[in-house]
């Protein structure tokens, strides 16, 4: 099977990049399935229902969520009803709208798990992130039940990151990690056949802070001080992400190639 993940998608830099490119990117990279994170697409907070129809009619299968998953008051409505946007598994079970998790079928009856987390350190705290992915994938196991698993682990602190790729070692096509908005370089195939990569980087305009006008954060980290809010910027926007392919027997990676096109960063597409 033939993945891609693509991270935050900030403002409309962010969604005018993955409307330009992803079409295109899916047909030339044969892509099966596709995962983009949508926390920060309306306006750099949140995600509407407007949003996310333009996102799946271009190609996106699936979109995740994070800690600005309720930024936007009508998701917590509309996620009930649509089953393709996830926000992360280990908010409170049985209090919080939507899901954190589902499995997907292709057009060929092959299905996928997307599995949505958010980490603990530096965030706020949600329950045990470990603790919700276990539940995940012990429900639809790959291999038995899943023909690909891909997690979307949503956090700021590297080392949670990689502490959750090795947790999934083995049981897991994809762990990816979103929310810090830069691309990592250590995209690679974990021992037990994992692909990985601690930060899918955002899709958006890298002539910023993470995304956003530089004024503004800049302005606070030298005097402390607040005169607005923090505002999408509008250069134009880099696509970020990661390719997998995954041997079908087993659902394990053979094959994960980091993705970047457009904007400020060095292009990188696989062949």
């Amino acid at each position: 099977m033939r993945l891609a993940f693509f991270g935050d998608i900030v403002g409309k830099t962010g969604r005018v990049a993955v409307e330009t490119h992803l079409p295109s990117l899916r047909e030339r990279l044969s892509l099966d399935f596709v995962v983009v994170n949508a926390e920060n697409a309306a306006a750099g907070f949140g995600v509407t229902s407007k949003i996310c129809n333009q996102l799946f009619d271009v190609g996106a299968d699936v979109l995740t969520l994070g800690n600005h998953a309720w930024d936007q008051r009508e998701a917590l409505t509309y996620i009930d009803r649509e089953p393709r946007l996830l926000r992360p598994a280990n908010y409170p079970v049985g209090s919080t709208p939507g899901a954190g998790a589902n499995l997907f079928d292709l057009p060929d009856g092959r299905r996928v798990l997307v599995i949505n987390a958010m980490g603990n350190l530096f965030m706020e705290t949600l329950d045990d992130p470990f603790a919700a992915v276990e539940r995940e994938l012990a429900a639809a196991p790959l291999g038995l039940v899943a023909d690909a698993v891909i997690l979307d682990f949503h956090g700021e602190a590297t080392s949670e990151k990689m502490a959750m790729g090795v947790f999934c070692d083995g049981r897991a096509s994809l762990v990816v990690g979103t929310h810090t908005h830069v691309p990592t370089s250590d995209t690679r195939i974990l021992p037990g056949g994992t692909a990985y990569q601690t930060d899918a980087g955002m899709c958006g305009d890298y002539d910023s802070v993470i995304g956003m006008d530089k004024e503004e954060p800049l302005r606070r980290f030298t005097t402390r001080m607040r005169s607005g809010r923090f505002e999408p910027a509008t250069g134009e926007g880099t696509m970020s992400g990661v390719f997998v392919e995954t041997d079908d027997s087993t659902g394990l990676a053979v094959r994960v190639e980091p993705i970047r096109i457009g904007g400020q960063l060095s292009e990188t597409i696989p062949d």
